[in-house]
């Protein structure tokens, strides 16, 4: 047991702390603001404060970030640690029983978000800007860079307490898809197919409007193949807006072949709420569209994913839970790929406004390829290259992997030739 002294035991303390020692080195820990208690322990003992309390401890001195209740602009400036960048630096590598920054206020910082409640610029889609954030700024983006301290703050424990054991976390890799538009041609309607046909005259939708072709964004049973060879377990998220608009041009949720699809996935995976561009500000539309589901595929519906990745913290998070979501997997960038909050895996969102742990669990995702196409102007071949570098990064520090396909991009569609192998291919690496 790791004993961890601070003058003071707050709710961002608690945050931090268990995210690092019982979530990600699967250690237990006891915070107290006893400093004869802390003195006396013959375990391995943590100081977090700015005053040398034992011989034998790690001291972290800490800035005052987890001791405040508001909301501030933080002054932080980068600086190399052990290959890596950190911030909120307090002390020095060259002293053994020493920490050089304050790991828990700057994992802190990153995983709450911090930075998207203080004023910054949106992008285009009314969406906080990947360009305002500090991992952008400074270049660890595409890194989880939470784990790659946690890993090193490991090793300097072990160095100074021999008897404590480093346990992590395993790799994982988490297939998840967005079906934004089920299919390309079929179920759409008479208007809407005319409608196409007009803008974009085409032989391939008269075929499979006439059953001689699948539909080019049919591809649930070639996943579900995919999904059985490998013995993965994904998550699906159906977009059910009850009415078409510029960025929701789902088929409708009323039509029986969607509801047939939503029961064929539900028997099988894990599916969730894709909340639509128009129930985003509208918390009743965003009520409908999960009664929706659950009244299809009969059974409760806790699992989330925002259409387009737009949310804003912490109007967004809160309606969710107002809506019974247990679990939002939103946390990315639907403009670049990489880690938003700086991890691979999951953790629980901290109301920033509130000062307290919710019960929202958040699972980050690091690469999608609707990213890596319309925004990094990717092919499948430079797709494949990302999708190695996230593999290796999660790999080598032990954790969840968690992708975003769409099935348009999976299916026939000319526009996408070639992704569809890159996914295969990138999944025989993964199971390697």
């Amino acid at each position: 047991m790791i004993l961890i002294y601070s003058t003071h035991i707050s709710s961002r303390l608690e945050y931090s702390c268990s995210f690092i020692f019982k979530d990600q080195l699967q250690t237990s820990y006891v915070i107290t603001s006893d400093a004869d208690k802390f003195k006396l322990h013959e375990g391995i003992k943590i100081n977090y404060s700015n005053q040398s309390i034992a011989n034998n401890e790690l001291q972290v001195k800490n800035v005052s970030l987890l001791f405040e209740t508001d909301i501030n602009p933080q002054k932080v400036e980068c600086f190399e640690s052990k290959g890596y960048k950190a911030f909120y630096k307090t002390g020095s590598h060259e002293n053994a029983n020493q920490y050089d920054f304050d790991i828990f206020a700057a994992s802190f910082y990153l995983l709450s978000r911090y930075e998207e409640y203080l004023p910054h610029q949106q992008d285009a889609y009314g969406r906080y800007g990947h360009e305002n954030s500090l991992a952008f700024k400074e270049g660890f983006l595409q890194i989880p860079l939470i784990n790659c301290w946690i890993a090193d703050f490991a090793k300097k424990i072990q160095q100074q307490f021999p008897s404590f054991i480093i346990t992590n976390k395993s790799f994982s890799f988490l297939p998840t898809y967005d079906i934004d538009m089920a299919y390309s041609f079929k179920h759409k309607g008479l208007l809407r197919n005319i409608g196409g046909f007009i803008k974009a005259p085409s032989v391939n939708r008269i075929k499979v409007l006439a059953g001689l072709e699948k539909d080019p964004f049919d591809v649930y049973d070639w996943l579900q193949h995919i999904h059985e060879k490998y013995k993965l377990q994904p998550v699906y998220f159906f977009l059910l807006a009850q009415k078409y608009g510029q960025y929701d041009k789902n088929i409708l949720p009323h039509k029986t072949a969607i509801k047939k699809l939503l029961q064929q996935h539900a028997a099988t995976y894990s599916i969730g709420i894709h909340p639509s561009w128009q129930s985003g500000d509208n918390f009743l539309l965003l009520k409908q569209e999960k009664k929706i589901m659950e009244t299809v595929i009969d059974r409760d519906v806790n699992l989330s994913r925002q259409h387009y990745i737009r949310f804003h913290l912490p109007s967004s998070y809160r309606r969710l839970q107002e809506a019974g979501i247990t679990d939002d997997y939103s946390m990315g960038y639907g403009s670049i790929n990489g880690f938003r909050a700086s991890t691979g895996n999951s953790f629980y969102w901290f109301d920033l406004e509130k000062n307290e742990i919710s019960n929202l669990k958040i699972h980050p995702f690091c690469f999608m390829d609707a990213n890596s196409f319309y925004e990094q102007h990717q092919n499948a071949a430079t797709c494949f290259t990302e999708l190695q570098h996230y593999y290796n990064c999660c790999k080598q520090f032990n954790t969840t992997l968690c992708t975003i396909w769409h099935n348009n991009f999976l299916g026939t569609d000319p526009q996408f030739e070639g992704w569809k192998d890159c996914y295969e291919k990138f999944i025989t690496l993964v199971q390697q």
